[in-house]
């Protein structure tokens, strides 16, 4: 009787610079033998290249889920925790339980669930190295990128379907001119000097 294969769920998140919206974590469980050209960092393709591969990434992956930590979270906890926070809900999200994780960076968010130790391993670089990661950072970035023209409709005087809250001049101006929505991180700068 052969083992079944080790489970790997690769993660990464997109969104912890800028000054508006949430930090969006994904894991993604790929199968041996997955079938998905092009994958790499998120950052390093286009918003185009990054539509098609979502639907091919959920379509072959044996797992995926897609969380996140919103402003309010950021600012209570800081960034840092808040983005182990979204990995631990995408984590947990998952249909299958992993039975290891690899995430893109120098640091693993808390892994234990329901009283169970999961084991990890954070790489930097990952989400170009490791198809995995990879292809979780590239379902964190298209959802966060929805999310932030979802708010740009409720928000429409700061432009972030344009900049997705990051610090752009354009982004920084509207601040002055309209001051900061719930949608703000008022513990990043330059929001925390303004208040």
């Amino acid at each position: 009787m052969s083992k079944r294969a080790l489970l790997v769920a690769g993660i990464d998140e997109a969104g912890r610079g800028p000054l508006a919206g949430p930090v969006v974590a994904a894991a993604v469980i790929l199968p041996p033998d997955y079938d998905i050209d092009g994958l790499t960092d998120s950052k390093k393709l286009t918003a185009r290249r990054r539509e098609e591969l979502a639907p091919a990434i959920k379509q072959c992956a044996v797992a995926w889920a897609i969380a996140r930590a919103d402003a309010a979270e950021i600012d209570r906890l800081n960034i840092f925790q808040a983005t182990f926070l979204a990995m631990r809900r995408a984590v947990f999200g998952l249909r299958i339980m992993p039975d290891t994780v690899e995430v893109d960076g120098k640091h693993l968010p808390n892994l234990n669930f329901n009283g169970k130790q999961i084991q990890g391993l954070a790489i930097i670089g990952g989400d170009a190295t490791v198809a995995a990661i990879s292809a979780a950072s590239v379902l964190a970035k298209v959802e966060r990128d929805r999310m932030m023209c979802q708010l740009d409709s409720a928000f429409p005087q700061y432009g972030f379907s344009r900049h997705k809250g990051y610090g752009t001049r354009e982004h920084r101006a509207s601040l002055v001119e309209f001051g900061p929505c719930p949608q703000h991180r008022r513990s990043f700068r330059p929001l925390s000097e303004m208040l």
